[in-house]
């Protein structure tokens, strides 16, 4: 099958690009044609390995500067496009000359599977996609945290699309509600591998990993921390990732005084080894579609603190059996919960072996068929005029 995956940023860092990557990656290991389409591109390489087989497309090329233009760069600077909703989170990339370039690409396309990843594509795809192209958009996020421009243009034409992909039950039950007579199917994401080493519990390391942005709310796990160290003073908790609230957190942790206890780790290519050097994982976020990053460190038979916000920790874990689920944006009882698991060798000794045994629903070798089944259904099936 020739299949395309269509993504904002394939040379940048975050959950989507990586569970997009590692799809194709493995699509390609089953001998299928495949391509990553990058919208844009603002650094030299991928941040995650792209198999040799993986053809890579780049649209706008952005390393010169967003608005590197020698002719007319005032004007793409001014201009939006007309297609993404003002609400969609990455709305500012869509210049008018991006959203052009995007819907050039997907209108002149002929047959194969086209995958879009995030609703300013799958918007482009169902609006201007060729009825003899397979489209698939795939949700990455949760219905309910879109504004609601974004919400009514899903409802006006997610309808033309093939099939809607989203990673849990809930989106699932939301999507068949709004989309009567599309095709809606729940797959997860793929982690990378189940080969990886597992804790031994041995080191006073908490781990939090994501954007550094509102959403993934360490401006609540630091605070929580803050209890812990008054309990436990030699553990220590490696925040990796970077993003816009870097300098607000880097204060926080100053004001709270933790500056020898909480650190801002950075981007760091090496995720897996940290990972199987710390006892537990902290996810302190507002709100999720499927967190990858914390099913990979169960993967490590790494202990899960997460708050119960909306989607994806409760999709995940079953609380007291795998990890540990507590109130959305509850400081106290996060720093409860922390400082019980801490305390406790044992407890996260049986909840990480439990974890791992759950991440082997997430392995490739899980997942990977039902795209494949997919994709050929969706492919034998009449296409629409």
């Amino acid at each position: 099958m020739r299949i395309r995956y269509m993504l904002l940023h394939a040379y940048g860092m975050g959950g989507t690009i990586r569970t997009v990557v590692n799809q194709a990656n493995a699509m390609a290991a089953a001998g299928h044609d495949v391509e990553i389409v990058s919208v844009v591109r603002r650094r030299a390489r991928p941040q995650f390995p792209i198999d040799r087989r993986v053809e890579v497309t780049t649209l706008v090329d952005q390393r010169g500067g967003v608005h590197a233009d020698s002719v007319g760069r005032r004007i793409w600077r001014r201009m939006r496009g007309k297609v993404v909703p003002r609400g969609e989170f990455a709305a500012g990339y869509f210049t008018e000359r991006v959203e052009k370039a995007v819907i050039d690409y997907v209108s002149a396309l002929d047959g194969g599977i086209l995958v879009t990843t995030r609703p300013a594509l799958n918007l482009i795809s169902a609006r201007r996609g060729p009825s003899g192209v397979v489209r698939v958009a795939q949700e990455h996020m949760n219905f309910a945290t879109y504004r609601e421009s974004v919400r009514r243009q899903i409802a006006r034409h997610y309808g033309r699309l093939d099939a809607v992909a989203v990673l849990t039950g809930t989106d699932r039950d939301t999507y068949q509600r709004l989309l009567p007579g599309t095709p809606v199917v729940r797959i997860p994401n793929a982690i990378h591998t189940l080969r990886q080493t597992p804790s031994v519990q041995e080191n006073p390391i908490v781990v939090a990993a994501g954007r550094l942005v509102k959403q993934k709310g360490l401006d609540l796990l630091i605070p929580a921390f803050a209890q812990v160290v008054r309990r436990f003073p030699d553990w220590r908790l490696h925040i990796y990732g970077t993003g816009p609230k870097k300098t607000e957190l880097s204060a926080l942790v100053g004001e709270l005084g933790l500056d020898g206890n909480v650190e801002l780790m950075g981007r760091t290519p090496r995720l897996d080894e940290k990972l199987a050097q710390a006892s537990v994982y902290a996810l302190s976020s507002r709100f999720e579609g499927l967190p990858m990053v914390m099913i990979e460190a169960m993967s490590h038979a790494l202990p899960v603190v997460a708050f119960d916000c909306p989607t994806g920790p409760r999709d995940v874990l079953t609380d007291g059996v795998d990890g540990l689920l507590v109130p959305p944006k509850d400081v106290d009882a996060l720093a409860g919960t922390l400082i019980r698991v801490i305390g406790d060798r044992e407890l996260r000794l049986r909840l990480g072996a439990a974890a791992a045994r759950t991440a082997r629903d997430y392995a490739p070798e899980a997942i990977m068929p039902m795209w494949e089944d997919l994709f050929t259904e969706l492919s034998a099936a009449p296409r629409a005029g």
